[in-house]
């Protein structure tokens, strides 16, 4: 067992990296603050879009989950760029695929939000 804090101080901890975690991302990754200003607007409009709990559930999730990858991409970024600034085939490799994560986040949000929009207007 690693050694280290347990129980409720474990949890605070935690909490503390985490807030710390998205206060950088803000501060450092301007994608991150750009899909963050997507999803507050999106968040914003399934309010109005949503007729039922679980209607605006699926519109919500994929923006969440485009926060969390986001993120993710970011982590993979920084710890590729932390050993070593010279070119390497995985280094690159590792970073596009991580991009890649995101971009199929936008596609997921892009289809989720057309086919409602679509559903609850157009059908």
């Amino acid at each position: 067992m690693k050694p280290g804090l347990t129980g409720f101080a474990r949890l605070i901890a935690a909490t503390g990296n985490s807030i710390r975690g998205v206060r950088d991302a803000w501060k450092y990754e301007s994608a991150f603050r750009q899909d963050t200003g997507l999803s507050v607007v999106l968040l914003i409009l399934s309010f109005g879009l949503a007729q039922t709990l679980l209607e605006w559930l699926m519109l919500i999730i994929p923006l969440f989950l485009l926060i969390i990858v986001e993120i993710l991409n970011s982590a993979i970024e920084n710890t590729v760029d932390r050993f070593g600034g010279e070119q390497h085939v995985l280094s690159g490799r590792a970073k596009d695929m991580a991009s890649s994560a995101v971009m199929f986040c936008l596609i997921l949000i892009a289809i989720v939000w057309l086919s409602m929009t679509w559903s609850r207007f157009f059908a």
